[in-house]
Parts: structure tokens; sequence; C-alpha cells
């Protein structure tokens, strides 16, 4: 293993028990050993995602093995490298997907699953990526295989998974709308490219896109919502349709949906968690991220909007705002330089 001096040991912050966010407390331990194939990043950013909320509330069950400290994407500098590693070198700086351990001010990720900083994006930008470039690419460009000319109905334009679609469905063609709450809100949904935002305190979003599509319905519906939506979603959708269930702040279970609109649509109704896929295949979307999308952002566009950034030790603040649902874009934590 190659490795730079690097401390002993290291702050990061661990859910003491299932609970609000009170529970994210820091404590001192040793600075992470990179296995085969693992790079140790000193962490500038890490980026904050509901699946972390999630987590913290007993709510996101890991797979075995994984690092039960928080934290789903980070950017930094490489201070070490295990063996097999050979397309990173102490001294890169890199952003990526961890296995957990990103609220921490060094974390031990995958190499695999890290990319170079795209050209002239700060620690900050680049720690807002991974989470929701690697979700929203494999959902919507992976599984929904979405093309130029598809329609989409995002809900939840303003969070991070919504911003990260609106973008990259502007910048690959797709004709988009979202839902949110409130004008401020709404107008967001339209500066980041959707072109009709839909208040759903105020209007029924299935007539929405009903009459902005013309009558046919949306080719891809992509969901944070789940069950609490799941019937008008399938109402919403066009023949042949796909959703995609990537979040359930609606709910996990579904009453009363008539399987008869699945079966009359051809609909494909499905889902994924970043968290259970394979390390094979979160390399794979890796590739396509550095390939397909990290020109765009090396040129400046579907540059992640970042709402607000708090110190490492005030993680539990940065849960809250989270849980408020009054941020536009990311949330990021910074550990101390």
């Amino acid at each position: 293993m190659n490795e730079a001096p690097t401390p002993n040991e290291m702050t990061e912050i661990v859910i003491s028990r299932p609970g609000g966010p009170d529970v994210l407390q820091p404590r001192t331990v040793a600075v992470p050993t990179p296995r085969d194939r693992e790079i140790l990043v000193r962490v500038e950013a890490a980026g904050v995602n509901r699946p972390d909320v999630m987590q913290r509330e007993g709510k996101y069950p890991m797979p075995p093995g994984v690092n039960p400290t928080p934290g789903l994407e980070i950017a930094g500098e490489i201070v070490a490298v295990g063996h097999g590693v050979t397309q990173f070198a102490i001294g890169d700086r890199v952003c990526g997907l961890t296995e957990g351990g990103g609220y921490a001010e060094y974390c031990v990720m995958p190499a695999a699953q890290a990319l170079p900083l795209p050209d002239g994006v700060d620690a900050v930008h680049a720690a807002a990526i991974p989470g929701t470039f690697f979700t929203v690419w494999a959902n919507l460009f992976g599984i929904a295989s979405a093309s130029k000319g598809a329609t989409l109905l995002v809900h939840g334009g303003t969070s991070g998974i919504g911003s990260t679609a609106l973008m990259l469905a502007e910048e690959f063609g797709l004709r988009a709308c979202a839902t949110d709450t409130g004008p401020d809100k709404c107008h967001a949904v339209l500066e980041l490219g959707a072109e009709r935002a839909i208040d759903f305190g105020e209007e029924n979003f299935v007539d929405v896109v009903h009459d902005w599509s013309g009558g046919n319905g949306v080719d891809i519906i992509l969901d944070i919502v789940g069950g609490a939506y799941l019937t008008r979603n399938l109402e919403a959708l066009a023949k042949d349709g796909t959703i995609l269930l990537i979040g359930f702040l609606g709910g996990e279970t579904a009453e009363k949906v008539n399987l008869l609109d699945i079966a009359l649509k051809r609909a494909k109704l499905t889902g994924s968690t970043m968290r259970s896929r394979s390390a094979q295949e979160k390399a794979s979307v890796a590739d396509d991220l550095r390939d397909k999308v990290w020109p765009a952002l090396s040129a400046g566009r579907c540059l992640p909007k970042i709402h607000e950034v708090f110190p490492l030790e005030r993680a539990a603040d940065a849960h809250r705002l989270m849980e408020s649902g009054s941020h536009v874009g990311k949330i990021v934590l910074r550990p101390p330089s």
C-alpha cells in the first residue's frame, strides 16, 4: 500500500441510536486503512442525502459489511491507495460513491466508484454530485432507457434527486415537468429546466400532466414519494410508460391500486436503491457518468445547486434542514481543514 503522511486518529459522525437528528454524535476513531482496490480520501466535503436520514431513523437497512457511519458521497484528496489500484495515485482529487463513512475527516472507498473532479469544479459541488447523479443515471437512463424527446414527470423537483433529474433531462433532450410546493420552489423548478412546474398544494398533477402532454400522459415518472402517489402516477402515465420508485416519503405501501390499470397501459413499475447494487454495477454507472456526464460538468452545465454548507460537527443541523423540506438542491458537510 502506498500512502502519504496522515494522522492516526480522526473525527467521524456516528448514529448513536435510531432517532432524531440529535443522535448524530462525533467520536474519535483510528484513521481507516484501504484494502485491495480501495482508496483512502481526506474528505474535503460530504453530501447529505435522504438515505442518510432514513438510516439515522433505522429505516434503511444496510447490507453486511457496509460502514455504519453515514455519508454516501464525498470529495477530497487521495492519501493512500490499496493494492491493485492503478487508475489513481496519492494526491489525486476525486469524488465518488462510498460504502458509508462519508461523515468523517477520512473515508475509505472502492477505487472503481471514484471519479476525478470535473475540470473547474470545487470540492463542495463535487461532493454533491455522486449520490444523486449515480441514482438518477442508473434509473432514468439505465432502467428506463430514457432518450431524446421522451416526456418525464419528476416529483420533488427541487430536491437533490429532482434537481439532478431535471438538469440531466435538459442536457439529454428530455421534456420534463415537475411537482413541488409554493411559488418559490416552482420558480426554481423552471430554472432547473422543467417546461412546467406543478404546485401540488394548488394543482392536481394528473390533470396538469394530461394537459401538458396533449392527453397522452408521460413516458417516465421519477418518484420519491411512493405509496401515496401510486394510483395517481398510473393515471398520469402514458401507455408503455415506466414508473421509477426511488423514494418513499409518502409511504412504502399503496392501497386500492387497480392492477388492471397497469395491464391496460402495459406499464412498467420498478425501483431500486443504490446501496443494494453490487460493486460491479456501481462501477459500471461510474464509467457511464465519466463518459457521458463529466464533459457537461466540466463545461459548467448540470452542476448541483448548493443550498447550504455546514461544518461536519453540525451534521444534526444539516439533517434538520433536510427534514424541513425547505432546501432547494443539495446540503453539504465540510470537515475542518
